[in-house]
């Protein structure tokens, strides 16, 4: 608590908490939604099994538009990642330096998680577990590392994307927007694979919107550590960088952005529910759709609604140490959570005690509370264990100018790590549930992504910086 409050009394004042509160509420949400629709049952072998409720709970789906908080993630991560990028430029850094940076608190704790996953899975196999069924369970466990695969393209694009901001402003959120039509359109008229390109393009429009945001808090726009240019306030229109943050913007998103939700589920083609359910006829949110980024323009409307208050709140001390807190390790939190779910149930199966009442009815609502009690026992369990390893992550000190050479080769480098960390995770998320893999993940992608870690780890420790 001593540490808490030395942290809140030295944060700066013209901090945005709000950005902070954002990710641990929507994280937070993330975690709640996933463990509150988990269905638990018994499959054909008797293994305990799991799936979402929302297939059986139609009147649920309006309810995605609140829940479906992976918006607001790319959002605040749009502001963070420019307010940190300007600041390392600021300091005369490069945005080399800046990504191997940003990679320590994305990769640590994954890798913790999927060393520990490989581990549990290589020991359950050599006792005679069955691999299929052991690939089962990681697959579940290791579900949250879909979103990182689009957050670890989209880090990466920060530097030349917010460049384009800067020139650009948001006239670049609208053509990304436009891309996901064409992409929406190609998946209604022809195969799903033409929207592929969505991962990308939806994503990154939210995030343009967090490049806007923080440029709005800047003198006429101005990232920190930039000279203020000589006179007028910047360009206007489709060009402009700054987000309007006034209630009246606020309430304009947020009507027009819940009136576009309408006409494209209610009157057009999409779906209502913006998480997956099988059997619809598209997926909103994989990959992102224009009815997932209306929902974004509405979501983006309410925050800006209630941002003046919760800044109020947040000028308190308990309120900010939480969020504080809370975000140290709001990572780990997110990664953990469906693990606390397997282990959970494998535990109430071993003791015979495990409940598996139809979705749906009296017993099934009654138990979602002990249910979500007993999981947040297990994840602040989890957390306090593996949690330090986010928390302790610090940014390393500025190296001085290195060689063309060597800047060059520590560039490439980066962009190899990075690739490892996404080829890795993405090739576990294309590789289906049943497949009989003894550690529980595939072999190459461990190895990939393993190896992307070690180059950006050898990357933090200085190598190279010199030449």
């Amino acid at each position: 608590m001593r540490r808490l409050r030395q942290l809140a009394e030295r944060t700066p004042a013209a901090r945005e908490r709000y950005v902070d509160l954002l990710r641990a509420l929507a994280i937070t949400m993330v975690v709640l939604g996933h463990w509150g629709v988990t269905v638990i049952g018994y499959d054909r072998a008797g293994h305990p099994a799991g799936h979402s409720a929302l297939g059986d709970l139609p009147w649920a789906w309006p309810l995605t538009w609140v829940a479906q908080v992976i918006p607001v993630f790319f959002l605040v991560g749009g502001y963070a990642n420019a307010a940190s990028l300007a600041a390392r430029r600021g300091r005369g850094g490069t945005a080399t330096g800046w990504l191997v940076d940003r990679s320590a608190r994305l990769a640590r704790p994954t890798t913790a998680l999927l060393v520990v996953l490989a581990a549990g899975a290589a020991v359950a196999t050599l006792r005679g577990a069955d691999p299929a069924q052991v690939r089962t369970v990681v697959w579940f466990a290791t579900i949250p590392l879909w979103f990182l695969v689009a957050y670890l393209v989209v880090v990466p694009l920060t530097p030349p994307m917010y460049a384009l901001h800067r020139r650009f402003g948001l006239a670049v959120p609208l053509v990304l927007v436009a891309l996901v039509a064409l992409g929406d359109l190609g998946r209604l008229l022809g195969p799903a694979g033409l929207a592929s390109g969505n991962y990308l393009f939806g994503w990154l429009a939210v995030h343009q919107l967090g490049f806007a945001w923080y440029d709005a808090r800047t003198p006429a726009g101005r990232p920190a550590g930039q000279p203020a240019g000589p006179g007028a306030p910047g360009p206007r229109g489709l060009r402009r960088r700054r987000l309007p943050l006034s209630r009246r913007a606020g309430a304009a998103l947020l009507s027009g952005g819940l009136a576009a939700l309408l006409l494209l589920t209610v009157v057009g083609p999409y779906p209502v529910v913006l998480l997956n359910v099988p059997g619809e006829r598209l997926d909103n949110a994989a990959p992102p759709s224009l009815a997932l980024l209306a929902a974004a323009t509405a979501q983006l409307g309410l925050i800006l609604l209630l941002r003046e208050p919760a800044q109020r709140w947040l000028r308190r001390s308990r309120p900010w140490q939480v969020v504080i807190a809370v975000n140290a390790v709001v990572l780990t939190v997110f990664l953990w959570h469906l693990t606390a779910a397997v282990l959970l149930v494998g535990l109430l199966d071993a003791l015979g005690v495990l409940p598996t009442p139809p979705v749906g009815t009296a017993a099934w609502y009654a138990w979602r509370v002990p249910w979500l009690l007993a999981l947040a026992v297990v994840l602040t369990a989890l957390v306090a264990v593996f949690g330090p390893i986010e928390a302790r992550t610090r940014r390393p000190p500025d190296t001085g100018p290195a060689r063309e050479g060597a800047r060059r080769l520590r560039t490439a480098l980066a962009a190899l790590g990075y690739a490892g960390l996404v080829a890795g995770l993405l090739l576990n998320s294309l590789t289906r549930k049943g497949a009989p893999e003894p550690l529980g993940l595939p072999a190459p992608a461990l190895v990939a992504y393993l190896a992307g870690a070690g180059v950006l780890r050898l990357l933090r420790s200085g190598w190279g910086s010199r030449g």
